[in-house]
């Protein structure tokens, strides 16, 4: 039985400051264009582990015969003081230069570490409503200036949850999947320490340098804004936005998949979901005639890397920072409704495909030629005559199972973004189970949320530990 209300108690037990153990010489980085992009924005993410048992090369708690909890925390700090010395940007500071930009100040501060004990067994969490069970618990707060937070959890059955909360304009997914695969590494006992350091971070703010002559095509400008040409007033829908965790078997995505076999599962599922939210707004006849908006987060790494000489698509490969667009569609709620799932999965695909190099490459020109007024895309800014918008962002690299600190892989991971804002987030992830389903963490209206779960609760079921431990 899980603890509906999140009626348990988490208390501090210890608080810290952990930095590279190395020093380094204190100097600044400029964040990119692409960095620019993104307003400061904290992005959460968790991992859940059973209690693990005691190995050969662990030290042993006699009364328990499992790892302890003090034998967990010092392994993880340890390794987190190695890993920053390659990721050593998680361990400054963000500061505003003389342009009211953000830069970071690498001068080894160190990351906020925090210990916790949770009276709450892992089988007993509600996962599938996050804002109850994880909100204002398990992830931490990260404090001003800083770049990343961390809290590990101590659990009644001996479980631990690891998490933390990064800055979103110093990286994005890709880059702290990146850190937290390294870090894990680092702190296995059976990992050699060349493996877990095999991919260093790139920090080469040149890859992504506007172009001496810079070409912007008007689409740019339909896709993002200068935040000083944003309208007065917006619809507040963040009062009604919740947090939920969904699974989705295998055999409804391929489902999904069999109206359009030619796409992706992404673009599928996508597809059904904005649909899904059409049906709601379609309930209201005054609402017929709105545009729902829906976008797709896109990693611009490999598509900037295509073309060029081999050792700048490795740089590429490992570069750390925001290298993301989010292309995006509206269409009429009326035709969201009539038109069938396949008709939709090719409006998805369409937009999709303006996410060329040529698009990253316009795009941090267009940067360049708003700074230092920040720009923003389109989709996060409403209107009042506008309908609701949501933006899908992949996760299916997300690396839950190499993220194994040395007492097993993870149970349950999942990002938690309620961000607060008036677009809705998705994020559909690999299932832990490794079966092919999916696991999707939703920050929806509580409307778009009801409807899904009364007419598509047959694709989209609430996340139990019953699934979990299965």
């Amino acid at each position: 039985m899980c603890s509906e209300n999140g009626d348990f108690s988490v208390s501090v037990t210890n608080e810290e400051v952990v930095a590279a153990v190395l020093p380094m010489q204190e100097h600044w980085l400029p964040l990119s264009n692409l960095d620019l992009l993104l307003p400061p924005l904290d992005v959460g993410v968790f991992f859940c582990y059973k209690n693990p048992i005691i190995t050969s090369t662990t030290m042993e708690d006699s009364a328990t015969n499992k790892i302890s909890f003090g034998t967990m925390v010092e392994s993880l700090k340890k390794a987190l003081a190695q890993t920053l010395i390659s990721y050593y940007v998680f361990a400054g500071e963000v500061i505003l230069n003389s342009m009211g930009e953000p830069e970071v100040l690498c001068n080894n501060r160190g990351v906020d570490f925090v210990e916790a004990q949770a009276d709450v067994e892992l089988m007993n969490l509600n996962f599938y409503n996050p804002d109850q069970s994880i909100e204002g618990k398990f992830v931490p707060k990260k404090k001003k200036g800083g770049i990343i937070a961390i809290q590990a959890t101590s659990l009644k059955c001996g479980g631990i949850i690891v998490a933390c909360t990064f800055d979103h304009r110093i990286a994005d997914a890709y880059s702290t999947n990146m850190f937290l695969v390294s870090w894990a590494a680092m702190a296995h006992p059976t990992t050699a320490i060349p493996a877990a350091t095999s991919c260093h971070p790139c920090f080469r703010r040149s890859l992504l340098n506007p172009r001496r002559l810079g070409f912007i095509r008007p689409s740019q400008h339909h896709m993002y804004t200068s935040i000083s040409d944003l309208p007065p007033a917006s619809v507040t829908y963040a009062n009604a936005l919740l947090s939920r965790i969904y699974y989705i078997t295998e055999e409804q995505l391929c489902h999904m998949q069999s109206h359009a076999v030619a796409r992706t599962k992404l673009e599928c599922f996508s597809a059904f979901l904005w649909k899904m939210v059409a049906c709601v707004a379609s309930r209201n006849t005054d609402s017929k005639k709105i545009t729902i908006k829906m976008g797709i987060v896109v990693d611009g790494r490999k598509r900037l890397g295509n073309g060029n000489k081999e050792s700048e698509v490795v740089m590429m490969e490992c570069y750390f920072g925001n290298v993301l667009s989010i292309p995006f569609g509206g269409i009429l709620v009326e035709e969201l409704v009539k038109e069938p799932l396949g008709y939709v999965v090719e409006a998805v695909h369409e937009f999709l495909s303006i996410a060329t190099k040529e698009h990253f490459l316009e795009l941090i020109d267009w940067v360049e030629a708003q700074r230092p007024i920040p720009g923003v895309s389109r989709i996060y800014c409403n209107r009042a005559d506008e309908g609701p918008a949501f933006v899908v962002s992949s996760g299916q690299r997300f690396p839950e199972k190499k993220v194994d600190f040395g007492w097993g892989k993870a149970v349950f991971a999942s990002y938690h973004f309620p961000w607060g804002g008036e677009t809705g987030y998705v994020m559909p992830m690999p299932s832990p189970l490794g079966n092919g389903d999916w696991v999707v963490y939703m920050y929806l209206a509580k409307k778009h949320l009801d409807i899904i779960e009364t007419e598509a609760a047959h694709v989209f079921k609430p996340l139990t530990w019953d699934y979990l431990n299965q």
